[in-house]
């Protein structure tokens, strides 16, 4: 009897240890795999442990090491498919419906991150989306102060119209558009994070390898996220006793949505404006903003519609009392319908709670679009609005991704390194825009870093430039770091095998996050078709090449004309060049197209030695292309300094 309980006891103890085989959380159903490359497939079992994988025919054998880690590599495939992929060691695991094709990474910041039910006319794309030659892997958003081994569990999905809408619509559109021509599928791998920075996607040895930013990491502290944590409760429960003492309770804040409430007592607060930017700075939670304002007697129990501009991120707004209206989405304009009976003659009250779960938070649009309109009048609501702090969000980690440098890339891209992709897509930059004249460093680090650590060589890194967008009113006489930003963008086209969407055409003045995302993934799949598959086509707009001087003359010279320069506008005229003289400053310039050229001039400048195009926070108006339809990039022919050439990285900023 003592034998057998022996006996049983042991086994139990060697069954604990036994470790179920698993793959990467990379790998799943519906997977897209890389054509025409030897095929990556890792995991992990018991140490020594027997792992047998077979696919299509092919059967690799190998044994997990001391650390329970496996990996092997396939013979290169076609594209084509479906298959399974097994895995059998003392547990099996089949996958179903993988592809081969071509794998793209989709990276960057919220741009990127830019889902396809945001965008221009969401339910047609994804009414007309079912192809099962597109498939989207979305990787969770995660952390980590060190290198991690896997990321956590996703799922590859195929695109439908009950999927699409959660792609990232940038990379979809982009796939979309080379499935149509190539005929292969596509696979997306969508790791990005909304308003994070270049350097959070470098990795350790990258930043300490790097001139820039060596002498900086080295005497950097190290980051003990559990330790920030705690700092960080500290200091967001400061803030909150500077402004009001402590928060309310529950049933205290709820009933701040009413029409009497004593909110004279609140601090005063500037609408729209994040509040980051003001007086509260870096705090995530739900604020209550409360205002009133007087209607006339004639207007009583009208029907009205309250507009709020965009808010970052949630918010449900009352009148009076009565909830008109709330949204879930930090990039969608508030336009709520007031219906008739609530307003009354003489003072009105509106209550807003503001829900921020990171980043901005609070009013963010513009304050033409902050009124109450009554039968066509509108009143503006704009200004002073009373607030109080309801709770504050404190994450278990409360670390962001930019709180420290490779953060994202120790969850987000080192975990999938050993993935066999074809090139990779980036969307980023306006979070670097106030350092813009570091990023012309910071991002051919990146992708030089990524090159090195994929061991797949000089894979194709194509990205966006940034949209036109008011972002600080920008422009030659103030200073743009906006404009400094495309500039450093269009300056690492230097690095080989790379190429750039130009889009200033299709932003938005008052939107960071433009709708029209059809056309940059059909811009960039222009470029990949041309430089990575060879395709005759044009991918391209104008790209300023030299310039010559004849009196108050300057003649222009561009490359990727296409089939020749055009103004698009109904005026005919162009727009968006300026002129200088030795004096650094900049004129408005009449141009006009003569043959493959463009000459530029103004009256207000005699002997001109310098031409901008396009440089400004908001380019909209630019408007020479080429016949083709792409727009020209923005430059400059000057090299004299910008705003942003003193300013460097420092951590958490």
């Amino acid at each position: 009897m003592k034998k057998t309980v022996l006996l049983l006891a042991t086994t139990m103890i060697t069954s604990v240890g036994w470790a179920n085989v698993r793959l990467s959380n990379i790998f799943g159903d519906n997977m897209v795999l890389q054509r025409d490359k030897p095929i990556p497939v890792w995991g992990w079992a018991d140490k020594n442990e027997k792992v047998t994988i077979q696919f299509n025919g092919q059967t690799k054998t190998v044994k997990a090491d001391k650390n329970g880690q496996w990996k092997v590599l396939l013979n290169a495939e076609k594209a084509g498919g479906p298959y399974n992929l097994s895995v059998q060691g003392r547990n099996n695991i089949t996958l179903h419906d993988i592809l081969m094709g071509d794998v793209w990474v989709c990276s960057g910041q919220s741009n990127m991150e830019f889902a396809v039910n945001s965008v221009i006319d969401a339910d047609k794309a994804k009414a007309a989306s079912a192809n099962p030659n597109i498939r989207h892997f979305y990787l969770p958003k995660d952390i980590s102060a060190t290198p991690k081994a896997d990321v956590k569990p996703g799922a590859w999905k195929a695109a439908s119209p009950e999927n699409t809408g959660d792609f990232t619509a940038v990379g979809y559109f982009f796939a979309k558009a080379l499935n149509e021509q190539l005929h292969v599928p596509i696979g997306l791998i969508h790791t990005s994070w909304g308003g994070s920075m270049v350097e959070t996607w470098i990795s350790p040895e990258g930043m300490a390898n790097n001139d820039i930013f060596s002498e900086f990491v080295k005497n950097a502290p190290v980051l003990n996220i559990d330790s920030f944590a705690v700092a960080n409760k500290k200091r967001i429960h400061q803030i909150i006793v500077n402004k009001q003492g402590e928060l309310p309770d529950a049933a205290t804040a709820a009933g701040w949505s009413a029409e009497n409430v004593a909110d004279q007592s609140w601090d005063k607060m500037k609408v729209p404006g994040a509040w980051e930017t003001q007086q509260i700075g870096d705090f995530d939670g739900v604020i209550w903003f409360r205002r009133s304002f007087d209607i006339a007697a004639a207007d009583a129990g009208k029907p009205a519609e309250l507009s709020l501009g965009t808010i970052d991120d949630n918010d449900v707004a009352y009148i009076n009392g009565t909830r008109v209206g709330g949204t879930n989405a930090y990039n969608a304009t508030r336009l709520y319908q007031v219906p008739a009976g609530i307003l009354k003659a003489g003072k009105n009250t509106i209550a807003v709670r503001i829900e921020d779960t990171g980043g901005g938070g609070g009013f963010t649009g513009d304050a033409s679009e902050i009124y109450v309109n009554i039968a066509g009048r509108k009143q503006s609501l704009a200004g002073d609005w009373a607030y109080r702090m309801a709770s504050a969000f404190i994450p278990d980690v409360s670390v962001g991704p930019n709180s420290y440098p490779s953060l994202l890339y120790n969850a987000m891209i080192h975990p999938i390194l050993p993935f066999a992709i074809k090139g990779a897509i980036w969307y980023q930059g306006e979070t670097n825009a106030g350092r813009a004249y570091e990023y012309r460093k910071s991002f051919p680090l990146l992708i030089n870093d990524w090159r090195r650590l994929w061991h797949q060589g000089e894979f194709p890194f194509y990205f966006v430039q940034l949209a036109s967008f008011n972002a600080a009113n920008g422009n030659s006489q103030r200073g743009s770091t906006w404009a400094e930003l495309r500039e450093a963008q269009t300056l690492t086209l230097n690095v080989p095998n790379t190429g750039m969407a130009v889009i200033t055409d299709i932003g938005e003045s008052k939107d960071i996050h433009p709708r029209n995302k059809q056309d940059v993934g059909k811009r960039l799949a222009a470029v990949a078709l041309h430089n990575t598959y060879g395709e005759n086509n044009v991918y391209s707009g104008p790209t300023y090449q030299s310039m010559q001087t004849n009196g108050n003359k300057v003649t222009l010279s561009f490359t990727n004309i296409g089939g020749g320069l055009t103004v698009n506008d109904k005026y005919g005229y162009i727009r968006g060049f300026e002129v200088a003289g030795a004096d650094q400053q900049f004129h408005y310039a009449k141009a006009y197209v003569t043959g493959d050229k463009v000459v530029v001039f103004s009256e207000e400048v005699s002997n001109p030695v310098a031409v901008r195009y396009g440089w400004a926070d908001d380019n909209l108006e630019d408007n020479l292309f080429n016949k083709e339809g792409f727009p020209a990039a923005p430059f400059r022919t000057d090299n004299w300094k910008g705003i942003t050439e003193n300013v460097k990285y420092v951590i958490g900023r």
